[in-house]
């Protein structure tokens, strides 16, 4: 009789909560072992992997690293192998997300929105390519609606979400036909936390831009990443805007 399948091994950046750890769940559930990077929620991280590691033993691991830091990327790669035996999927999920009004943005701003939502999944892609190679794997970045319509007061992370993009369309060139790169784009999804320009007011007027007239949840987005991963043999370059036909309609 045929052995089972060997379980995808993936990596996640920013995977201890919100969408990053929906997509830990719901990858899991699919069988996949997983490693979920995070940067400081170390609490969050090591409930996730509690919970996850009680339903399968030893499928989960945890590391912890400053993305913004790319002389460290290369070890979540092979600290992933090692643990693992091999990489199959990495998803750039990680991300820093404020405002940065015209006539306000320091270099600081600049280096840290580039940084975790560009520079970072560029290198930690590269590093991970080899591994990527081996196993004719795939890479999910999660970009984000407002690269293609930029948001107001946001102009570095509006620039940065269209870098990766652009880097999305271009690795998935580079790594054919070994590996597919996709993205999924974000619409309402998550309100971010303890931020004024997402009052209720602001919410409901996004809301009701959206066709389906309601904002998403991170199940959403987990779902579209697993098709990418599993359901998309013939599928890179590939943007999915996943918000409710809100970037249609606006």
């Amino acid at each position: 009789m045929p052995g089972k399948p060997t379980p995808l091994t993936i990596l996640i950046t920013g995977g201890s909560k919100r969408v990053g750890a929906e997509i830990a769940r719901i990858m899991h559930a699919a069988g996949a072992n997983l490693m979920i990077h995070y940067r400081s929620a170390a609490k969050e991280a090591r409930a996730l992997q509690d919970e996850l590691n009680a339903v399968r033993e030893n499928s989960v691991a945890l590391i912890q690293a400053d993305l913004l830091d790319t002389t460290v990327l290369p070890s979540l790669v092979s600290k992933t192998v090692a643990t693992f035996g091999g990489l199959d999927v990495l998803v750039n999920n990680a991300s820093s997300f404020y405002p940065t009004p015209i006539g306000a943005i320091a270099e600081k701003d600049w280096v840290d929105l580039m940084g975790s939502n560009l520079k970072a999944p560029m290198f930690l892609s590269q590093a991970a390519a080899p591994e990527l190679k081996k196993r004719h794997g795939c890479i999910v970045n999660i970009t984000d609606i407002h690269a293609d319509r930029p948001m107001k007061n946001y102009l570095v992370y509006s620039v940065a979400k269209a870098g990766l993009v652009g880097l999305t369309k271009s690795l998935a060139r580079e790594l054919a036909p070994n590996v597919r790169v996709n993205g999924v784009a974000p619409g309402p999804i998550m309100w971010p936390e303890d931020n004024p320009d997402f009052d209720e007011v602001t919410r409901q007027r996004i809301v009701s831009h959206t066709m389906l007239q309601r904002s998403g949840t991170p199940l959403d987005i987990a779902r579209a990443v697993r098709f990418f991963i599993e359901d998309a043999p013939y599928v890179s370059g590939q943007i999915l805007a996943v918000d409710g036909g809100r970037s249609a309609k606006l």
